[in-house]
């Protein structure tokens, strides 16, 4: 496995590749990987040829009193787990790689979906988002981009803007990894104290208790605000609970396959989690 550091040092490195039409597979990442990323990597490695993983922890996503600062970087621990799940390069651009030194006058904007939810809470996150994942799908220019699904806001407007764009990739999303006890694994759960790390499941659960009410026939309204009150119970502080369709619009009641989305501080640490519920067939 290599480390690239500079965009001309990744496209030397995947020159063979792209020569002979291999199937190039990418995953972005911010590092300080876990088993959710892996499994990413993993799933690329099925499908594609060659897999490149960046590691970019990228400034212009993270809000002024957000932890880009504290953020953690773990580059050599990162290089080593990458190594066992099977990727063979590593992208760990510095800022002024990716920005260089003049003013960046272009932005990216995706409209409509980025409205509510996370995009509401963090004002101009997705736009950075958008912004870096498009300067890394044109250094790369993979075949195939793999994204979480815990963060189903962002894959949906990187979907969109890939879309829109016409970007000649295809988006996958993987299915969320989680803790035995349910947890959705992040970076940021590193931030848990042991006391919280022990109530953080309650966000799953209650996302499965849900779902079991919907499916008996309770309305939305009412397990949503259920879902708020467990969790408050519990001691968090709740963002947001909400029911969107599939495609992140409004839906007042359960009559298609509904995704349940929450947000909610535990101490000081911001923890999200998704849960998509089919609506029973007929």
């Amino acid at each position: 496995m290599k480390t690239e550091t500079t965009i001309q040092g990744l496209s030397a490195s995947l020159s063979p590749a792209r020569t002979a039409r291999k199937m190039i597979g990418f995953v972005p990442t911010m590092g300080n990987l876990h088993e959710g990323h892996l499994n990413l990597v993993r799933e690329a490695r099925k499908l594609c040829d060659t897999v490149v993983v960046s590691i970019f922890v990228n400034p212009i996503q993270f809000g002024p009193n957000e932890d880009f600062d504290s953020y953690p970087r773990t580059l050599e621990q990162d290089q080593r787990l990458l190594a066992e799940a099977g990727c063979d390069i590593v992208f760990a651009p510095t800022v002024e790689q990716m920005y260089g030194n003049k003013p960046r006058l272009t932005n990216i904007s995706v409209g409509g979906i980025t409205n509510d939810l996370c995009g509401l809470q963090r004002p101009g996150h997705f736009d950075g988002v958008a912004v870096v994942v498009t300067k890394l799908f044109n250094i790369v220019q993979p075949n195939f981009a793999f994204f979480g699904q815990k963060d189903y806001q962002q894959l949906a407007v990187i979907r969109q803007f890939v879309r829109d764009l016409n970007i000649p990739l295809e988006v996958i999303g993987v299915p969320i990894a989680r803790a035995t006890d349910g947890l959705a694994l992040s970076s940021r759960n590193g931030y848990l104290s042991a006391e919280n790390r022990a109530i953080a499941p309650a966000i799953y659960q209650s996302l499965k208790v849900a779902e079991q009410q919907l499916l008996a026939g309770t309305v939305l309204s009412e397990v949503l605000q259920n879902i708020k009150s467990a969790l408050t119970d519990a001691g968090f502080v709740v963002d947001y609970v909400e029911a969107r369709t599939t495609e992140l619009q409004n839906i007042e009641q359960f009559d298609a396959d509904i995704v349940l989305f929450i947000a909610a501080k535990l101490g000081a640490t911001r923890l999200i989690d998704n849960l998509q519920v089919k609506y029973p067939a007929s």
